[in-house]
């Protein structure tokens, strides 16, 4: 009698291929963004890439003098590959019986998952390495504020750009006198989602900008009197981020710190930011075969980057 796999149904190299297809276009940042695929089957876990450093600030030009000329200088940074990765679980009954294909639920879940992990680690770079700085003051029209900010692009303060904000500050933004909804703006846009425009800056929102924590992997070889410590819980078809009760020294390499991160804005320039694809999406299959539970695993290895750091702006709130 023929039999029908799982395997049968769907194929993994096919499927990673569509991921990859398709990552591009939902990755909201990728106009701004150079995307290159060179890395992919090189050996390593850090890279060496290019890095623009920033030239300078805008300085008072006296009338009819030059205004300063600065010369573009190219350096190399290590860049630490991220690794990835979702599974998507279902029973040989769901399989069986459920309603709609399991391989395109299964494609779209990793699709999804995939591009938000890229998303997340970008933004977390573009955090730790953006040097222009700016603020944004409470007691200040925030339109006034993004005007200021503008200026550290020097020279290059004309040309597209796109500012990033979080969605409580939409609010405040769209009330501004520098605003301009998208009913008044033309079709053409950088990125998608696109709610308006300020000083010529197309304005999108980012739940990542929003404050929040972060959890990462404690450094202590032993449990510190006073500092709470965090574990990952997954029971009861929830899951999230629990305080240790009663650290252990015998339990410290499986804890977490947590550290606070405050709400931030960016304005970027296309060609800020640059994401290395180290290897295509590799997806998997794995099966429990006592509990008859079926796994589709995807995975990538990618780095994410601040390419030219003197197109990049980070705004802090004040």
């Amino acid at each position: 009698m023929a039999k029908t796999y799982l395997a049968d149904l769907i194929d993994p190299e096919v499927l990673g291929q569509f991921i990859d297809k398709k990552l591009v276009d939902y990755i909201r940042l990728a106009p701004l963004a150079k995307i290159d695929t060179t890395l992919v089957g090189r050996p390593g876990d850090e890279i060496s890439l290019p890095s623009y450093a920033y030239i300078g600030d805008a300085e008072a030009v006296a009338e009819g003098t030059d205004i300063p000329v600065a010369k573009l200088s190219q350096g190399v940074a290590k860049v630490k590959v991220s690794k990835i990765g979702k599974a998507v679980a279902f029973t040989d009954e769901a399989m069986l019986s459920g309603a709609g294909n399991i391989s395109n639920e299964a494609a779209s879940q990793i699709l999804t998952a995939i591009n938000s992990g890229v998303e997340v680690a970008l933004t977390a770079d573009m955090r730790t390495n953006a040097t222009l700085t700016a603020t944004i003051a409470a007691a200040n029209d925030p339109s006034d504020d993004i005007a200021d900010a503008l200026t550290k692009f020097g020279e290059d303060i004309e040309g597209q750009k796109v500012l990033v904000i979080p969605p409580a500050f939409y609010a405040e933004l769209r009330k501004t006198k520098g605003w301009i909804p998208n009913s008044e703006i033309g079709a053409d846009m950088i990125v998608r989602g696109r709610v308006g425009m300020v000083h010529g800056c197309e304005v999108i929102t980012s739940n990542r900008l929003a404050a929040h924590y972060e959890y990462a992997k404690t450094t202590d070889t032993e449990v510190q009197d006073g500092k709470t410590y965090y574990t990952y819980v997954t029971e009861d078809g929830s899951a999230g981020w629990e305080a240790v009760a009663d650290p252990t020294d015998a339990d410290i390499a499986t804890y977490y710190e947590r550290t606070s991160v405050a709400a931030q804005a960016f304005i970027v320039k296309p060609g800020a930011l640059a994401i290395y694809m180290k290897r295509d999406t590799l997806v998997e299959f794995d099966r429990d075969k006592l509990a008859q539970v079926n796994y589709i695993i995807g995975s990538k290895l990618f780095a994410p980057y601040v390419y030219d750091k003197s197109k990049l702006i980070k705004l802090s709130f004040t």
